[in-house]
């Protein structure tokens, strides 16, 4: 007991702490989205299909945070940005359950995505910047954190789903939430920093100084492909099972919390994993049971029972793959606040297409496309896998600079 206290009172470890905790908001405050789809369509006076744009300019702001948090991170300390950000976002959540538009819906989402961009690029950038080379199985326990969040909203929202207007109080509660978790990071001292330049070391140390951008750009599609899958999947199965009359209101909330559910103990158990395996091994068997699970639903779009299982598996085999990617894209370089932002640019511009299209293609062709365009985003990850290991592969057989 006294080796925990002593090392919960380690500056890093608190930090890592802090960071947790944020992600850990920002699933909750994703995640609740989904689920209140059709509430919020009904609130605004809008067709559901009409609310995949919530997705497009969310992430379009997304996208402009991430790119923002690039040079702010390098320049200013990183807790005061976060802790901004992180409590202007809850306030803006707060706001998101009032507004009776949806101009004006769109809009405050849009805004809110610049403030998770901030986060999302902040707290990934930092804890690399905290624990250097040996991230792997802290990254693994941020994106859990996130993950959790993810599961306990869906299962808020069954609670009251059925209960006119009481979805309000969960959006207040989650924004309280998220107001305290950035006070308390913005009065967080010791930001960490990116590691200095080994000026005048030999050839491999030199080297690992140069970012190798082919790895960084193919890391991006990464992202781009698998978060635009999970976000996707996440925020439309609970559409696509009440369209289909596959299941209620409530029943299908429960299944967007199962997806997620078995996305955060997945998250749990790439912990050790992640201290046990290298990142291209769990990539490789996640992302072949991804589509494994999608494809099946795909051959049999009217089965319950099967959509439940496909779910909780796509939960579970989804898990591990945006940590291991993203330690897989960074281990041996060194990070910049640049070209960790470019990284995570896949990630907010994943999050951005797919979802939106989703909401398109499902108000013209009906919900049985949410799957296959899940499906196609997973093949088409396979593929930049394949590239990112091909780039890093050509990055270290790179000669060594003259005179080294």
């Amino acid at each position: 007991m006294v080796k925990i206290v002593t090392r919960l009172r380690e500056p890093a470890i608190r930090q890592t702490l802090g960071y947790y905790w944020l992600l850990f908001c920002m699933g909750l405050n994703a995640a609740v989205v989904g689920p209140t789809l059709p509430t919020l369509a009904a609130q605004t006076g809008s067709p559901v299909g009409d609310m995949g744009r919530l997705f497009l300019l969310g992430s379009l702001g997304v996208t402009v945070g991430t790119l923002g948090g690039g040079r702010l991170y390098g320049r200013l300390r990183g807790h005061r940005v976060l802790g901004s950000a992180q409590i202007v976002a809850g306030l803006l959540l707060g706001c998101v359950a009032w507004t009776p538009a949806l101009g004006w819906l769109v809009a405050v989402m849009a805004v809110k995505g610049v403030m998770d961009g901030l986060i999302n690029s902040g707290t990934n950038t930092l804890l690399v910047w905290t624990h250097r080379e040996k991230v792997s199985p802290y990254m693994n326990g941020l994106h859990f954190c996130f993950g959790l969040g993810a599961f306990l909203s869906p299962l808020l929202v069954a609670q009251v789903i059925e209960t006119p207007g009481a979805y309000r109080a969960v959006f207040v509660g989650l924004a309280a939430l998220s107001v305290v978790a950035g006070v308390r990071m913005a009065t967080m001292g010791g930001s960490p920093q990116a590691a200095a330049p080994e000026e005048g070391a030999p050839g491999p140390a030199r080297s690992r100084n140069a970012v190798p951008y082919l790895v960084v750009w193919t890391a991006a599609l990464f992202l781009f492909f698998y978060v635009g899958a999970e976000i996707a999947f996440g925020n439309w199965v609970f559409t696509y099972a009440v369209e289909l009359r596959l299941a209620p209101a409530a029943q299908a909330a429960y299944l967007t919390s199962g997806f997620w559910l078995t996305f955060t103990v997945g998250r749990l158990l790439s912990v050790p994993l992640a201290a046990r395996w290298a990142p291209r091994r769990v990539i490789a068997w996640a992302l072949f049971g991804c589509v494994l699970c999608v494809g099946l639903v795909s051959i049999l779009p009217g089965s319950l029972a099967l959509l439940w299982l496909a779910a909780l598996g796509l939960g579970m085999c989804m898990a591990p793959v945006y940590p291991s990617g993203f330690t897989l894209a960074v281990q041996g370089i060194r990070l910049s606040a640049r070209a960790s932002s470019i990284i995570l640019l896949g990630d907010s511009i994943g999050g951005m297409i797919l979802p939106w299209l989703v909401g398109v293609v499902l108000k013209a062709a009906g919900p049985r496309a949410m799957v296959h365009l899940v499906l196609g985003s997973l093949v088409c990850d396979l593929a930049a896998f394949a590239g990112l290991l091909w780039a890093r592969g050509r990055a270290v057989e790179q000669p060594r600079p003259a005179g080294s």
